[in-house]
């Protein structure tokens, strides 16, 4: 197995819930084997405190948690990363950044749960049923033999991932 960890960075255009929480979600239980980041094409300028607090009661460490551009990895001196996901359909269909290196993209489209309108037990509700859908989908990324995959092997298993039905969608 190889020591190196796979650089993700998931794209949604607001960055303040969904790519968020795959952030967070990836970077505890990937255990190492992968270092996530997440970034929007309009970001919100904040994280949803909603996104927050459910992060926080699941224990996932926030403090590094920040709402930013993707034009912050854009760059040709910024991390390169090895997959690329969008989160949401408005991300997956603007014109992306040209990213430094050859990495893999998908797309895995997730209701989003700040723009639920409710009570703030419902909007939390909400949030908790799409952090579950990350979350699945997720684990199930985690689970694939990543190291022993090639881009086009990479390529297949996100985007089959990315097509398996989630609950509450």
């Amino acid at each position: 197995m190889s020591s190196k960890s796979d650089n993700v960075l998931f794209l949604c255009t607001g960055n303040s819930a969904r790519s968020i929480m795959a952030e967070a979600i990836l970077n505890r239980e990937g255990r190492g084997r992968f270092k996530a980041s997440s970034a929007g094409s309009h970001p919100a300028g904040a994280v949803n405190s909603f996104a927050l607090d459910l992060l926080q009661n699941k224990d996932y460490p926030t403090g590094e948690l920040r709402s930013k551009s993707w034009d912050e990895f854009a760059q040709s001196k910024a991390t390169q990363f090895d997959v690329i996901i969008t989160v949401c359909d408005y991300a997956a269909g603007e014109a992306c950044p040209i990213w430094p290196g050859q990495p893999v993209t998908a797309h895995w489209g997730f209701p989003d749960p700040a723009a639920y309108q409710g009570t703030d037990r419902e909007i939390a509700t909400r949030f908790a049923d799409v952090f579950g859908q990350i979350h699945a989908r997720i684990m199930q990324f985690i689970a694939l033999p990543f190291e022993g995959l090639d881009n086009a092997a990479r390529r297949q298993h996100l985007d089959a991932l990315g097509e398996i039905p989630m609950e509450n969608s």
